[in-house]
């Protein structure tokens, strides 16, 4: 019985450092402009519950681009068609190359300082990549047409890398509706798949 109170806090404070980060993000130009610093202050807390909580400023991204990403996940493993396990295999990949891209173009600063400071590592080997990468590949070992699932899907998601993104609707200032379409398109190609369906994942989070 006394140990409740301070699991409580511990969840509490662990929302609050979440919400924090994820309005500075939301608002910041750089994702390098949001500092553990900045965080504690918004989120009313010291720094070292952020350490405790999150381990270090890679940490904090993980955790948050884990909750951000929770519902794209589990339409991926559970829920229905486009991106469900009921869906053919071909239009799945599509639909979940098209829900990563949407994820991303959702949550560009996030995604960017996650991948591009993942700290010190090859984002290849993050947990969040690993991830992806096995369900797609899975899905994609349903496609005989695909000779080689493993590196095909490691192909088809480095068109979805954050820093590709960015420089497309950021610096390029590529439309939506466009890249989802170019996308499709291009997985279509690689997969064999003739002409794709328009896209109808849709995005998991609101617009970043």
């Amino acid at each position: 019985m006394p140990d409740r109170k301070p699991r409580k806090d511990a969840t509490r404070n662990r929302e609050a450092v979440l919400a924090a980060a994820d309005d500075l993000f939301a608002r910041r130009e750089s994702p390098e402009d949001v500092t553990m610093a900045d965080v504690a202050t918004a989120a009313g807390v010291g720094k070292g519950t952020i350490f405790r909580a999150f381990g270090d400023r890679t940490g904090l991204l993980r955790a948050l681009y884990e909750v951000r990403l929770e519902p794209v996940r589990e339409a991926v493993e559970s829920g229905p068609p486009p991106l469900g396990p009921a869906t053919p295999a071909p239009r799945r990949a599509l639909a979940l190359l098209d829900a990563l891209l949407c994820f991303k173009l959702d949550n560009r600063r996030l995604a960017l300082a996650l991948e591009e400071g993942g700290g010190g590592s090859s984002v290849y080997r993050a947990a969040h990549y690993e991830r992806w990468h096995g369900l797609l590949r899975e899905v994609l070992e349903r496609i005989p047409e695909v000779a080689d699932p493993d590196f095909t899907a490691h192909a088809l998601l480095a068109a979805v890398r954050a820093d590709l993104v960015e420089h497309l609707a950021g610096q390029e200032g590529a439309e939506r509706d466009a890249l989802r379409s170019r996308l499709v398109r291009f997985a279509a190609t690689v997969l064999g798949a003739g002409d794709p369906a328009p896209a109808s994942a849709r995005p998991a989070a609101r617009d970043r």
